[in-house]
């Protein structure tokens, strides 16, 4: 499985919006305590599944594994975070950069069919 330094970079950008828009959907939908919950719970819930659950020897995250999982629940979570973006953007009235960041999303998994691969037989 080879990882292209590019690639790696817009893999941590995409986890890196994907938090944003968990926290945006979260600030937009509720106001006072709520909001602010939503605002920072949802972003840090994703975070800790996504660093929690991995599959030993990813060479796209360290190799190491909390707890390991097999690559199909990887991949699956990987894509319900990613997806999940995706619509809080879209329920927040963001339907184009909804778009925008499904359709980066979409490049980066079909540039890394490989890992995608690896994953699915893992």
């Amino acid at each position: 499985m080879s990882q292209n330094p590019i690639n790696l970079v817009v893999r941590f950008l995409l986890e890196l919006a994907a938090l944003a828009c968990l926290a945006y959907w979260g600030w937009t939908q509720h106001t006072g305590i709520l909001g602010y919950l939503l605002a920072i719970g949802l972003p840090l819930l994703a975070s800790i599944l996504w660093a929690t659950f991995a599959v030993p020897g990813d060479r796209s995250r360290s190799g190491g594994a909390p707890v390991p999982v097999p690559g199909i629940l990887r991949l699956v979570l990987e894509l319900v975070i990613f997806g999940s973006a995706a619509w809080c953007l879209a329920d927040a009235g963001q339907a184009l950069r909804a778009n925008i960041f499904s359709l980066v999303v979409l490049v980066h998994y079909a540039v890394s069919y490989d890992r995608v691969l690896w994953l699915l037989k893992k």
